[in-house]
């Protein structure tokens, strides 16, 4: 019996929301061990080029996984198992010439990367990069059978796949904290300390593969072939969807490495980042994969049918859910940055001075998040639709323009000295990448409007307009009410504090919402019941 759009979106939630749980007890570990410290901020750089190719091939909501659900869906068992054997040759073959070539260019590709980083950093990184070299052939196995599972109706395992990862990791840098004190060497600490987190990170993106095969063999769609047995055509038409959609995505992806390149001078700033978005990334992952995970199958089957009316219904009810959810917590995020990073990071070699950059870039990100979710279910209506070149080339100007609004709000801290009479720190990069979702949301809207009639821009940009007002008047409530609240100092006390001023704003944002009649609230609010109290 097929399964309801709810029924999987609580499946999708509840193996996100884990995996989420999973990663952020993984920050915890790693805050309270690295801090903003050598090991970690290496790492990150180490990781852009790995993560690239993990985020944009082997990521639940990545483009390779995007294009196999809607590829996959209309075909049987046999059709699939050859299909999918095909893919994964060509695709395979590819991603391990591109491994090699990263192991043996590691110190090249960090000096790239990060030109103005200490010696230090570059060595660790470098090492660091050596062992995670594999995890870029590992990302198309990765995209491939999560993108089948998810189009023959599994979905709770690629959605907690990345617990196994989480949990790795926090076993090898407990491990490692537990047991820091033994060396006095800093640097020799820093090294085998990052080379731990990178040797876990590897070990922890193969058991998110291997545990998929048990279920691909259950479905009939797992074989170990050599050979290219698909017509050319269904291959020619994979190409033709996966390769845009992946640059495309890939564009947001060198935006971070961009990001990375202009921050390599501020001392900490690659783990201060990381610290903030994982933050920001935990709640609107669950979100995301929520909507867009049971939308994407939805907008391709109305997208068959050519049932025009129904699907742009789906379009704003996904504009809403996204803009509601991802406004509200933007603001709980920007009135409440500070005692969110205490909660979440203030304990070992996280010190003051984490805290407070951190709390900064926490605020830059909350004012960017509708942005981020809206750009997101944009580009999958697109996908929808079987159109990746429009996301691909709105997604080229990103890129350029992302590199001018880095150089310019961070010009005093760039690798070639002083640029620009504007210096936000390391806050400029957010803010940066927030202009730039925005402005993408802007012509893929003009792009959508364009292609589909009836779409009512001018609805969908006043309803969003409210929103933001709500949000700005949500967030406001959320800092009085936490000011008010007295309870003496302490983690609980904290943390009720927190959720007291959450829960109340959340009822204000939801009232305030009625009042000004905005659209599909009430989807709103059951889509808040399923995924939150149902969980």
């Amino acid at each position: 019996m097929p399964k309801s759009i709810k029924e999987i979106a609580f499946v999708v939630s509840l193996g996100t929301l884990l995996s989420k749980f999973g990663g952020m007890a993984r920050q915890l570990v790693i805050a309270g061990t690295f801090g903003i410290g050598a090991a970690y901020d290496a790492y990150n750089y180490a990781y852009i080029i790995p993560g690239f190719f993990l985020v944009l091939l082997g990521g639940i909501n990545g483009p390779l996984h995007n294009s196999m659900v809607t590829l996959l869906a209309e075909k049987n068992k046999l059709e699939s198992r050859l299909f999918i054997s095909s893919i994964n040759n060509i695709l395979s073959l590819i991603l391990l010439i591109i491994s090699f070539f990263i192991f043996f260019s590691s110190d090249l590709l960090i000096h790239l990367v990060g030109p103005s980083l200490t010696p230090e950093i570059k060595e660790i990184a470098s090492y660091q990069l050596k062992i995670m070299s594999p995890i870029i052939f590992l990302s198309g196995l990765l995209g491939i059978s999560l993108g089948s599972l998810n189009a023959k109706k599994n979905f709770f395992i690629p959605s907690i796949s990345p617990l196994l990862s989480s949990l790795i990791i926090i076993m090898a840098v407990s491990n490692f904290w537990i047991n820091k004190e033994n060396s006095a060497d800093i640097y020799e600490l820093n090294l085998r300390g990052g080379i731990i987190l990178a040797r876990a990170t590897f070990i922890g993106a193969l058991s998110q593969y291997l545990v998929q095969i048990p279920f691909l063999i259950k479905k009939g769609i797992f074989t170990i072939s050599f050979s290219i047995k698909t017509k050319y055509s269904e291959v020619k038409r994979a190409w033709r969807m996966i390769v845009p959609a992946s640059l495309s995505s890939g564009m947001m992806q060198v935006n971070v490495l961009i990001d990375l390149f202009f921050a390599s001078k501020i001392v900490g700033a690659a783990a201060a980042l990381s610290y903030a978005n994982f933050l920001v990334q935990a709640p609107l992952g669950i979100i995301s994969n929520s909507i867009l995970l049971p939308l994407l199958p939805v907008f391709v089957s109305l997208r068959a049918r050519e049932n025009h009316l129904k699907l742009i219904k789906k379009i704003h009810q996904g504009i809403i859910i996204s803009s509601s959810s991802m406004v509200f917590l933007g603001s709980i995020f920007i009135s409440l940055s500070a005692p969110i990073v205490i909660l979440i990071y203030g304990r070992g070699s996280f010190n003051q001075n984490a805290i407070d950059i951190v709390s900064q870039l926490l605020i830059a990100y909350g004012i960017g998040m509708p942005f981020y979710l809206l750009r997101d279910l944009l580009v999958r209506v697109f996908y929808g639709i079987e159109d990746s070149k429009t996301p691909f080339r709105i997604s080229i100007i990103a890129i350029l323009l992302n590199l001018f609004f880095d150089w310019f709000l961070i010009g005093g801290k760039s690798p070639w000295g002083e640029l620009s009479p504007i210096d936000l720190g390391v806050n400029g990069l957010v803010y940066s990448t927030t202009f730039v979702n925005f402005f993408a949301c802007i012509l893929l809207l003009l792009k959508l409007n364009n292609k589909l009639n009836n779409l009512k821009l001018s609805k969908i940009v006043s309803q969003n307009f409210k929103i933001i007002l709500i949000g700005c008047i949500t967030g406001i409530s959320s800092l009085f009410i936490f000011k008010i609240i007295y309870l003496p100092y302490g983690f609980i006390n904290l943390l009720l504090r927190i959720l007291i001023s959450s829960g109340i704003s959340l009822l204000i944002f939801y009232y305030l919402a009625i009042i000004l009649k905005i659209d599909d609230i009430d989807n709103f609010k059951k889509f808040l019941k399923e995924k939150f109290i149902r969980l």
